[in-house]
């Protein structure tokens, strides 16, 4: 670790990760932040950095939950089926221009919908998709280099900390995060890419053994995921279409890959609850035949859940499947954080939706034509929510049957992967 920094200076050290691991900005590139207006400090400290690195221009979008949850209280009913879509399409002409995407700073309240009507939460968020992905193709696609990083605020903080004040929570949740982001190391860019070395020695071995299938065994799970033909594993470093390497995810512990749409059976439990859109949806449980979940319940957030798997077909089918081991940081941390971002990578994980042409080979250079030829999934959204736990084992089912041990109570079989050979 390294010694006695302050915040300040940890702080600017995420935002250096941000700009020279996370993103990679190339001199003269343009970049566009996304974030809550809660993370102006870090934004800032992100500005700065990239402009040192040679950004021609950057500019902030920010959101305000506050705002966002007075317009579910008091806005009449025809404005949950409107979106902002002439913001959205400024965003996909930047991108369409090669401009970079910080696309968020993560820092949302995991309950700032909790109460509010089910049925107006998807409506906003169909509308939302439908006119954000012109702009989420060029993330979908791989187009540019683009990042995400966190923020702690006091709503999620508070969500982690519950018995703790706001300033003790907040405190502890900077440390998480610092922890998990490799701040704290004595040189986080070296410490990045000995981790980002690591990820490609669990890819490469995973492409080489080319499996058709991972089978999931546990408690409620009994899943097989029949994997995209041409698919191809990544995990941590990536090549974007524009030719730059960046780190789509700070934190990133996951390899991971395509699904066949149609190659998806059995049940499978969460193991974590899931924050959509404000809303917590706990312990779902979900049966797939011919790749289509056909049925879907939640203790929690069950009304939520419907809604989404309703936003369109490709909703009720994969778009991506990822290993992490329990070993993770962010697993050992022992925390729930209620966040995407930080919970996937803490275990393995599905996502309903959206394929992203990267796990495919040459995938960047592919049409939608050829990927649907591959099996890749087409939605409005990409949720994520985790499956793995100490109590979930996981085969990599080869072309002829047999089954190879990937993970056993949640951890790789082998410690490193010359050991897999």
């Amino acid at each position: 670790m390294a010694p006695n920094l302050s915040h300040e200076q940890r702080l600017d050290r995420l935002a250096e990760i941000a700009v020279q691991v996370g993103l990679r900005l190339a001199r003269g590139q343009e970049l566009v932040i996304s974030a809550p207006i809660e993370a102006l400090p870090l934004a800032r400290r992100i500005t700065e950095h990239a402009y040192k690195a040679g950004a021609s221009l950057v500019t902030t979008l920010f959101d305000d939950a506050a705002s966002t949850l007075l317009r579910f209280k008091h806005a009449p009913d025809e404005s949950f089926d409107k979106a902002t879509g002439w913001l959205y399409d400024g965003m996909a002409t930047a991108f369409g221009n090669g401009a970079a995407w910080l696309v968020w700073i993560a820092g949302d309240d995991p309950a700032l919908l909790a109460g509010q009507d089910p049925d107006k939460v998807a409506r906003s968020e169909r509308a939302r998709w439908q006119a954000y992905l012109p702009a989420l193709q060029h993330i979908f696609n791989f187009d540019i280099n683009w990042s995400i990083v966190s923020y702690a605020t006091p709503a999620w903080a508070k969500a982690i900390f519950p018995n703790d004040t706001e300033e003790v929570a907040v405190n502890k949740l900077w440390d998480a995060i610092f922890a998990a982001s490799r701040v704290d190391t004595p040189d986080p860019i070296a410490a990045w890419q000995t981790h980002n070395d690591a990820l490609a020695a669990r890819t490469n071995f995973l492409n080489d053994k080319r499996f058709v299938a991972l089978h999931f065994r546990g408690p409620g799970t009994d899943l097989r995921v029949g994997l995209a033909d041409d698919h191809e594993w990544g995990g941590g470093a990536l090549t974007a279409k524009n030719g730059i390497v960046c780190n789509p995810n700070i934190p990133s512990e996951e390899v991971a890959t395509a699904p066949h749409r149609d190659r998806v059976e059995g049940v499978v439990r969460s193991t974590k609850p899931l924050s959509y859109q404000g809303t917590l949806i706990e312990n779902i449980a979900v049966r797939f035949a011919g790749g289509r979940i056909v049925e879907a319940n939640a203790d929690k957030g069950q009304d939520v859940l419907r809604k989404v798997l309703e936003i369109d077909e490709g909703a009720r089918r994969l778009g991506e499947v990822a290993l992490v081991p329990e070993s993770s940081p962010i697993a050992q941390s022992g925390l729930l954080f209620y966040n995407t971002l930080y919970d996937e990578n803490a275990a393995s994980h599905i996502a309903l939706g959206q394929a992203y042409s990267k796990y495919f080979v040459n995938g960047t250079s592919l049409t939608p034509a050829e990927l649907d030829a591959r099996g890749a999934n087409h939605s409005s959204v990409h949720i994520d929510w985790m499956i793995g736990s100490p109590n979930v084992d996981v085969d990599g089912i080869a072309a002829d049957g047999t089954a190879a041990p990937l993970m056993r109570a949640g951890e790789w079989v082998f410690t490193t992967v010359s050991e897999a050979f």
